[in-house]
């Protein structure tokens, strides 16, 4: 279990991280997300010890990382795909790491082959592509078989199938009692994956909850219709002050007015459906509502 309280930590008297509690239990898998800049990288620095907090205390199954002799026993993390050492081969590269924290040198040859890494284990990392670093990244992860795994966006440089496989992963490793925790910018994979969510911006936690009531926080309700007179229904629905898109093909995408209003108000004007059906809620959404006032930089079409 990873515990987090009141974490603070300033830089110049500008605060990264702002007070900071939540709690990461182990057998789900946790999505940590926030916008560019919210301190989600901060807050994982500071957990493994990498950076030393101003005000409050990060821990690891009830004690300080870095008072863990051996950390991959204990920790398993990616932070940074790029920071493996390009001269050396990736058998090497683990190798080194599974000596340093007293781990068989066959877990080293099981890691690779769970990662897919096999064939290329004597290849300079250097030679790697992002998403062969990735793959490194999360084999150096397993190493020591750790209860508590950290990963920071790690679908970065993934094809689709290693998307899947690494969302695959994070499943597998959870329902083995792990803790699993993930930042990540992408909500698709967030919906997918994680069972809890915390989410923060400008450095303060924002929420911490289950993904599902998460999602159920999007204010947005949006129902699709098809329709064989979209035309004639969108004017019907804008009359009651409804929200209407069309995709051109006779399906509509309607806000502000629910599914059973739509039948009644489709019935009293004679207009057939196809199709009612409200639309699942949105993990993106919700993050957008909740977090739009702690972004920091916005596009121009944004603003």
């Amino acid at each position: 279990m990873i515990e987090v309280h009141e974490l603070t930590k300033r830089y110049g008297g500008r605060p990264a991280v702002d007070g900071l509690s939540f709690r990461v239990c182990p057998g789900r898998v946790t999505g940590f997300l926030g916008p560019n800049g919210a301190g989600k990288s901060t807050t994982l620095r500071m957990i493994l010890g990498l950076e030393a907090p101003t005000v409050g205390t990060a821990t690891v199954g009830g004690v300080a990382f870095r008072s863990r002799p051996r950390g991959l026993r204990h920790v398993g993390a990616l932070l940074d795909a790029g920071n493996v050492h390009n001269g050396r081969t990736a058998i090497a590269h683990l190798r080194a790491l599974a000596r340093s924290n007293a781990i068989g040198r066959g877990r080293v040859d099981e890691v690779l082959g769970e990662v897919g890494l096999s064939a290329v284990a004597r290849r300079r990392v250097g030679s790697f592509s992002l998403g062969m670093r990735q793959r490194l990244g999360i084999a150096t992860a397993l190493l020591g078989d750790p209860p508590v795994l950290l990963f920071d966006e790690p679908a970065n440089g993934l094809d689709p199938e290693g998307v899947r496989w690494v969302r695959g992963l994070f499943r597998r490793l959870a329902a083995e009692g792990r803790t699993v925790f993930v930042s990540s910018h992408l909500m698709s994979e967030m919906q997918n994956t994680a069972d809890d969510l915390v989410v923060i911006g400008r450095g303060r936690l924002l929420a911490a909850e289950s993904a599902d009531a998460f999602a159920a926080r999007g204010s947005r309700r949006s129902v699709v219709v098809r329709t064989p007179d979209p035309e004639a229904l969108a004017a019907v629905l804008r009359a009651e002050r409804a929200r209407v898109s069309a995709d051109g093909a006779g399906l509509l995408t309607v806000d502000g007015v629910n599914a059973d209003r739509i039948g009644e108000l489709a019935h009293r004007h004679g207009l057939q459906l196809h199709q009612l059906a409200e639309r699942t809620a949105s993990l993106e959404e919700a993050f957008m509502e909740l977090t739009g006032d702690t972004v920091d930089y916005l596009s121009g079409e944004e603003r």
